[in-house]
């Protein structure tokens, strides 16, 4: 689905948290319709990554366009940014007070100005193709884990985002709700969303990516077709990161 036209472009970033290296000359290129996922051993600068694209990790070196225009340090056009890059978290970070269509329509109303009835449909179509149209009135806390980051996920596309980033988005699950958000998402995938996804699922890299990123040590270590990457890593880390997580 990837036009080939980037939409985000990392060029040489480098972040760091006081003395640790987190992100280390880092380039980058996200075609438009593409997905990539970054995996990596914990501690590799992965969600650091995925966070410096909408800015909520400021870099200390380096740049990145989003669109063919410069990220934003602050104000009105960062946040028009933010409104384009959709993000969905480890944590649901749903309003708790709120019903999940509230959750949905608050921003579509609130930010991008649409008529609350314009927003209402849309969030309830919304709601119905992450499959949970049933809990529209519910609060989160009455939803699974699993239905939350639906809902969660459902929100981020309400403001028409041009790209996705999702941050680990199924570790704080329980297992058997793991599928039903990587259903959504590779759902999303097949659609044609623009989409960078830091996860340890190596299933969901392996049938929905169109680019494997492996990183480690803050560093960008290999970038290689899915195909590619499991069935021959090219770097030792790698491969050692593989047989730890795939004989298990």
């Amino acid at each position: 689905m990837a036009t080939g036209e980037p939409l985000i472009v990392l060029d040489k970033v480098n972040k760091w948290f006081g003395p640790l290296h987190v992100l280390d000359d880092v380039s980058l290129s996200v075609g438009k319709g593409e997905v990539v996922v970054v995996i990596g051993p914990s501690g590799s600068g992965k969600s650091t990554l995925c966070r410096t694209i909408n800015r909520l990790e400021p870099i200390n070196d380096g740049t990145i366009t989003f669109d063919g225009q410069p990220l934003p340090a602050e104000g009105r056009a960062l946040a028009k940014l933010r409104s384009e890059v959709g993000m969905v978290f480890q944590s649901f970070n749903l309003f708790a007070h709120k019903t999940i269509l509230e959750n949905v329509t608050l921003g579509p109303v609130k930010v991008r100005k649409e008529k609350p009835a314009a927003a209402r449909e849309r969030g309830l179509a919304l709601l119905d193709r992450v499959g949970i149209a049933n809990q529209a009135d519910k609060y989160p806390a009455q939803l699974s884990g699993g239905q939350q980051q639906r809902a969660a996920i459902a929100r981020a596309l309400a403001m028409q985002p041009k790209a996705m980033l999702f941050d680990e988005p199924t570790s704080a699950l329980d297992p058997e709700m793991v599928g039903e958000v990587l259903d959504v998402m590779t759902s999303l995938a097949s659609e044609g969303m623009t989409m960078v996804v830091v996860t340890h699922e190596m299933g969901f890299a392996r049938h929905a990516a169109n680019r494997v990123i492996f990183m480690a040590d803050g560093q960008l270590v290999e970038d290689a077709p899915p195909t590619e990457f499991f069935a021959n890593p090219r770097s030792e880390r790698a491969r050692d990161f593989l047989s730890k997580i795939l004989t298990h």
